[in-house]
């Protein structure tokens, strides 16, 4: 282990645990590295340092007031489609829980499938917390495995509207670039070369330009954690609003102080297309944009047009 991130170490280690979780432990002074406390996740570890570590759970709750009633676009006896709000988590974290989408579908529908873990009944796929718009939920044991295999078989279509800094070159074109987590800050993601990350490909096509912005539609082909988020970044057009990916190699990127505000990335699921799991009708669904991406897009509409 000589040499590796402590973080990175950590999470080898120890079977199960996360790197964020590791990385809180390190923070909060649960961690000694020969006997001192770091208080670095990339300090490194040289060969022969002894590590110890005291596990802590992670139970923090949103207060409750944050908990918001679904939004429900269609419901039946084997799935149903909401239309997930931005910052509601799709399922309780080890830092966050009340109020997200599995434990408000759970007081609505009851039981509810848990293949992908306790804390996930129903949840088939995931929406980062920034992020709003469409999310499927499984109701029965059948349908979840029905749906899980449309994913792996990438029979499901989404599109996602991305709103970004610059204006893309072409009207349309994929990005087919590996995507891995990133070695200097576990949070994050980044491309790679080939054959040091999992494969990912994006299609995009621009619905609309602006000056300075562009409106894009994104058909994500795999479904990589902050797959848009990091692709678009790649060619240089990060999505407004992103607190975690901004523009390469130089500052930070920021709206006007005149433009409303997004508080977090401009990406909304707007539309999802799949096989119901009991008819085997191929059914589409859509949602409108969120009211705070409305208000943004209009300004720049008005602004920038």
């Amino acid at each position: 282990m000589g040499g590796l991130r402590l973080d990175r170490c950590l999470s080898v280690l120890i079977p199960g645990i996360s790197r964020t979780h590791v990385a809180e432990l390190i923070r909060a002074g649960a961690v000694r590295l020969a006997g001192s406390a770091p208080t670095r996740p990339s300090q490194a570890v040289e060969a022969g340092q002894t590590v110890e570590v005291e596990l802590r759970g992670r139970t923090s709750s949103r207060p409750a007031g944050e908990a918001r009633a679904l939004r429900v676009i269609h419901e039946d006896a084997h799935l149903a489609i909401l239309d997930k709000p931005p910052g509601m988590l799709a399922h309780p974290t080890g830092v966050a829980r009340g109020g997200t989408i599995s434990e408000l579908a759970l007081e609505r529908y009851g039981v509810l499938p848990s293949l992908q873990g306790a804390d996930r009944p129903g949840i088939v796929h995931r929406l980062d917390a920034g992020t709003s718009g469409l999310l499927v939920i499984a109701r029965t044991e059948d349908a979840f495995a029905h749906l899980m295999q449309q994913f792996r078989s990438r029979n499901v279509v989404k599109a996602y509207l991305a709103l970004v800094y610059g204006e893309p070159r072409f009207d349309s074109g994929w990005i087919e670039t590996p995507i891995a987590r990133s070695q200097a800050n576990p949070e994050r993601m980044e491309v790679v070369e080939t054959g040091a990350g999992r494969e990912a490909s994006t299609y995009y096509e621009v619905r609309e330009r602006f000056r300075g912005f562009a409106l894009l539609e994104c058909r994500p082909k795999t479904g990589r954690t902050h797959q848009i988020r990091v692709h678009l970044r790649s060619i240089g057009h990060p999505l407004v609003g992103d607190p975690l990916y901004r523009r390469r190699g130089g500052p930070a990127v920021v709206l006007p102080p005149e433009a409303p505000q997004i508080g977090r990335q401009a990406l909304h699921a707007a539309r999802l297309e799949l096989e119901h799991p009991a008819s085997g009708e191929r059914v589409t669904f859509e949602a409108e944009l969120a009211g705070d991406f409305a208000a943004l897009l209009a300004w720049i509409r008005a602004e920038r047009g």
